[in-house]
This record gives C-alpha cells, structure tokens and sequence, in this order.
C-alpha cells in the first residue's frame, strides 16, 4: 500500500507536478494526499485539481497570529497521517512547534549546494561569487533556514553565459528529477 505524503506549496507547482508524475507510477511508494498552498492564487493548486488531489488554502492572513495559522495547518495535516510532508517551494517559515511536530518527516529542496547560499537569491549569489558549479539539495527542515542534514545534491555546471534565469532553469531541471527519487528512497 503506498504510503501518505502532504505537498505543501506557495506558487506555480512544477515540483508539485513532478512527484505527481512519480506518485502516479505503480512501483512508487507514497500518494499524495493532500496539498496546501499557502497563497491562493498559487497555480500549483490548479495541478492538485486537475490531478484530484485534496487540496486546502491556509494563507497567514486570515489568522489573528502565526500560532492559530499553524495550528490550522497542523490540524489538516494530522488527518493525512503522512510518512513525509515535502515543501516544494513553500515560502513560509515553520516554527519550532510546526517541525517537532512533526519530527523527520519534513523535506524540503532547495536551488544550491547546500551549506552554501542559504535562503533567497541563489543563483544570483552563485554568479556573482564565480562558482563554476550549482545545484539542488534535498534536506530535512528544522529549525535553521536551509540547515536540515542533507539527504541528496545534484550539481550542474555553471556556463560562463549563465544568467540567474538561465541557471534556475536549469536547477530546476535538476529538481524535478532528484526530488521525486529522494521521496521514493526514503519510503521505500
């Protein structure tokens, strides 16, 4: 029986889609069973829909606080009883309570070689300090930005023509590859 996993998102979904993809193979390990955005207008909603996965907008605004917000969040996730909960480009930072509540459960990926250009801005970052090499990081979430151990990298050449647009294109290849693998390795 395949396992459950809860996606957690902010805007338009390409890694959304690429575990979609994966999940929909027989030999997967996990089902998506819920997403939430936490944008409204995010498209990736639009590709749970299309796909009919469960899906729930949980945007910080309509709480008087942060700790009402996740505890809403928190609430709709419990009910999946998921074995992991991937953030594929969820632009929210999750408290100390939200990550120990769910303790190793929470991967996230990130556009570099992670410990290197934490946070925003990546490519740019990567460019300007002449790297000659990029990537993605699949790690664990925990209560430092981007610091969870690392459970894969992938890296890429960095062309001397690259643009911060070129480059994400291209880490985010990258992305829809190792992501979808990370998720299969750790359930199966």
């Amino acid at each position: 029986m395949k396992k459950n996993i809860v996606v957690l998102i902010s805007g338009r979904g390409s890694n959304l889609e690429s575990i979609i993809s994966a999940a929909n193979k027989k030999n997967f390990p996990a089902k998506i069973s819920l997403v939430i955005s936490s944008n409204r207008s995010a498209l990736g909603l639009k590709i749970a829909e299309k796909n009919h996965i469960k899906n729930f907008v949980v945007e910080q605004k309509e709480f008087s606080n942060k700790k009402l917000y996740e505890e809403d969040l928190i609430g709709k996730i419990v009910q999946q009883d998921p074995s992991l909960i991937c953030l594929a480009g969820y632009m929210k930072i999750l408290s100390k309570k939200f990550i120990n509540k769910f303790k190793d459960k929470i991967i996230n990926i990130h556009p570099s070689l992670l410990p290197d250009y934490k946070g925003l801005n990546t490519h740019e970052r990567a460019i300007q300090a002449g790297e000659k090499y990029s990537g993605c990081t699949v790690h664990y979430v925990t209560e430092e930005l981007d610091g969870g151990k690392i459970i894969a990298q992938e890296r890429i050449l960095i062309s001397p023509s690259d643009t911060p647009e070129t480059l994400s294109r291209k880490v985010l290849e990258r992305e829809h590859i190792i992501y979808p693998k990370t998720i299969e390795l750790l359930l199966s």
